[in-house]
């Protein structure tokens, strides 16, 4: 399936998110910055990508996922750990990015530090009620069905 999606570089020189190989499900998202930024231990920046988006519907959202290899090996990811871009959103995409780590991080320009996945959106219409269908499970959470 593929959807059109609008996009306005707002960075002179910043790289476009694209997809690594043809099977990828997030497209990379690069550092819009000028100079190296730096990410304290245990503290979020906010790192600018450099475009907007329009997607050509409404009923879906592009939602950012850290770097597997950068998550796990510098301990760095989405300090919200999704972030959602409505599709009705037409700024400049950014990403708080929390160093999780107990080291120095410095981001590089145009360094890949994220990735976009785009999904299809459902408006939820509430129904308010009275009582719910029993389920097997019925209200048990936390560790209801094992660990």
């Amino acid at each position: 399936m593929n959807l059109n999606v609008k996009i306005k570089r707002l960075h002179p020189l910043v790289t476009l998110p694209s997809y690594a190989t043809d099977s990828a499900a997030g497209m990379d998202l690069h550092a819009a910055i000028d100079a190296p930024v730096e990410i304290p231990p245990h503290t979020r920046v906010r790192i600018p990508c450099g475009f907007a988006i329009a997607p050509e519907r409404n009923d879906v959202a592009a939602l950012i996922f850290a770097r597997s290899g950068l998550a796990h090996k510098k301990g760095l990811a989405p300090s919200n750990c999704v972030g959602v871009v409505d599709a009705d959103y037409r700024g400049e995409v950014m990403v708080s990015v929390f160093n999780q780590s107990d080291e120095m991080y410095f981001m590089q320009p145009d360094e890949r530090f994220a990735q976009m996945v785009f999904v299809p959106v459902y408006a939820a219409v509430m129904t308010a009620c009275d009582t719910l269908d029993e389920t097997e499970r019925g209200a048990g959470g936390f560790g209801s069905t094992g660990n």
